[in-house]
C-alpha cells in the first residue's frame, strides 16, 4: 500500500515540475529491458491525413527529423493516397535543407518514377538536378566529409536519372552535359566524349551543345599536347573544332577554336619535321622524304616548309627520284624473287658504302621505343584516350633528340639535312 502511495507521489511531482512533454518516451515490452527513444523517433502511426498534420505540425516545432519521417511513412504506407506525392517532394525538400543530399535526390527520384501527373514533377527533376550540381561542383563536400571521386559518381548517377525520367525536360541537356564534365574531371575521357557526343547529337539546338562540341575537340587537344606520336588524336581534335567553327561560327568560343587550330598545325608539322630529320640522319631517305612531304602538305609557306622542300630537292639532286619513290609493293616484289635467287648474289653485300638504306627496317632510337609509321601510312582513326590529366603537359619524348649516327666520310657527300 505505502508503495503505491509512492508511486502516485511521484506522478504528480512530475505533472507539476515537468508542465511541458520532452517528447522522449520510455517503451516497455514484455520480457525487455526499458528502452529510451529520444524525440523525433518514436514510433509514428494514423492514416495518411494525420501522418501529413504529424509531419507539418513537426515543421512547425522545427523538429524536421520528425517531419522527415512522417512524411515519408505516409508516402511508403498509403502510396496511392492523394498526399503521398506531397509527402515525398516535402520530405525531399527537407533532406535538402538539412544536407541529406543522396536521401533527398532519392526522393525526389521516388516521385518521379511513381507519380509522373504529380503538379511537383517538374520540381522534382530540378530537386534532383540542383542535388547534382552540389555533387559536381563538390560544395560542402568537406562539411558532408565525401571523397571528391565518390562525389563525382553520385553526381552521374543523378544526372542519368534526370536524362532517364525526364528525356524532353528542361534540365535534360544540361545533365546529359554535366555527365560529359564528371567523367572529364575523373580522367575517363572515352565516356566524357560519349556524354558530350550526346548532346550535340540530341539537342542540337540547345545552347549548351556549342560547350559540348567544344570540350570534345579540347579533350583531343589536350592528347595531343602529351607526347609527340598521337597524330590520330591531334587530327580527332582538328575535326571537333573544325565542326565547332562550322556550326557555331559566332561563339564567343570561336577564337579560341582557331588559336587551338593553329596551334595543333603548327605542333604537327613540327613533329613530322623533326622525325623527317632524324630519319634523313639515319640515312632512310625514302622515309625521309615521306615526312618531308608532310610538312609542305600540313603549312605550305612556312619555315619548316621551305626547308623540307629544300631538303627534298638536295636529296633528288645527289640520289635520284628512283632512289626515293616508295617501296615496291610486296606483289612486285614476290615477282622479281626467283630471277634475284637465280642470280645468286643478290642483297648479299653489293650494297655500296653511303648508299641511301631504303630496304632495311625503320631502325628505333634510344630515347624512344618505337617511330611512327609514314605519315602516309598512319591510320586515320583511333579509340579514345587513355585517361588523362585536365589539362595539357609538357610533351615527352622527341624524335630529333634521339641519338642518331654521327657524320661519317660517306655521309658527307650530301648536304647536312
Amino acid at each position: 500500500m505505502q508503495f503505491l502511495i509512492r508511486v502516485v507521489l511521484v506522478l504528480i511531482a512530475v505533472v507539476f515540475f515537468v508542465p511541458e512533454p520532452s517528447g522522449a518516451s520510455i517503451i516497455f515490452r514484455p520480457g525487455q529491458k526499458a528502452e529510451y527513444v529520444p524525440p523525433g523517433e518514436e514510433a509514428i502511426s494514423g492514416n495518411a491525413a494525420e501522418l501529413y498534420q504529424t509531419a507539418q505540425s513537426a515543421e512547425k516545432d522545427n523538429n524536421l527529423k520528425r517531419a522527415i519521417r512522417a512524411y515519408k511513412t505516409l508516402a511508403k504506407r498509403y502510396p496511392k493516397d492523394a498526399l503521398a506525392p506531397t509527402a515525398l517532394y516535402r520530405a525531399g525538400q527537407l533532406q535538402e535543407q538539412t544536407r541529406q543530399y543522396t536521401p533527398a535526390a532519392n526522393s525526389y527520384l521516388q516521385l518521379v518514377e511513381r507519380y509522373a501527373s504529380s503538379a511537383h514533377f517538374d520540381d522534382a527533376i530540378e530537386g534532383q538536378f540542383r542535388v547534382g550540381e552540389i555533387f559536381l561542383n563538390g560544395k560542402k563536400l568537406k562539411v558532408l566529409g565525401i571523397p571528391v571521386a565518390s562525389a563525382l559518381d553520385r553526381a552521374v548517377t543523378i544526372f542519368a536519372n534526370v536524362v532517364r525520367t525526364a528525356p524532353y525536360g528542361r534540365y535534360t541537356a544540361r545533365a546529359q552535359f554535366d555527365i560529359g564534365m564528371a567523367r572529364e574531371m575523373q580522367g575517363a575521357n572515352d565516356a566524357a566524349i560519349q556524354a558530350y557526343q550526346a548532346v550535340v547529337d540530341k539537342f542540337p539546338n540547345e545552347p549548351i551543345a556549342v560547350d559540348a562540341q567544344y570540350q570534345i575537340g579540347y579533350i583531343w587537344f589536350t592528347a595531343s599536347q602529351l607526347g609527340t606520336n598521337d597524330a590520330a588524336a591531334a587530327n580527332n581534335a582538328k575535326t571537333a573544332f573544325q565542326d565547332f567553327l562550322f556550326h557555331y561560327p559566332k561563339s564567343e568560343k570561336a577564337a579560341q577554336a582557331h588559336k587551338n587550330l593553329d596551334l595543333l598545325e603548327h605542333k604537327q608539322t613540327n613533329n613530322s619535321f623533326k622525325v623527317a630529320k632524324f630519319y634523313d640522319k639515319q640515312k632512310y631517305y625514302r622515309a625521309a622524304v615521306i615526312y618531308y612531304n608532310e610538312v609542305i602538305r600540313q603549312q605550305p609557306g612556312s619555315e619548316e616548309s621551305n626547308q623540307a622542300k629544300k631538303r627534298i630537292d638536295q636529296l633528288r639532286a645527289k640520289l635520284g627520284d628512283a632512289a626515293l619513290q616508295p617501296a615496291i609493293p610486296v606483289s612486285q616484289n614476290a615477282k622479281k624473287k626467283p630471277e634475284a635467287q637465280r642470280g645468286g648474289t643478290a642483297g648479299s653485300g653489293s650494297a655500296k658504302p653511303g648508299a641511301p638504306n631504303n630496304e632495311a627496317p625503320l631502325p628505333a632510337s634510344d630515347g624512344e621505343s618505337s617511330l611512327p609509321p609514314p605519315a602516309s601510312l598512319a591510320p586515320d582513326t583511333t579509340t579514345a584516350p587513355e585517361p588523362l590529366p585536365p589539362l595539357p603537359g609538357t610533351s615527352t619524348s622527341d624524335p630529333s633528340s634521339a641519338p642518331g649516327a654521327s657524320s661519317s666520310p660517306e655521309e658527307s657527300a650530301l648536304p647536312a639535312p
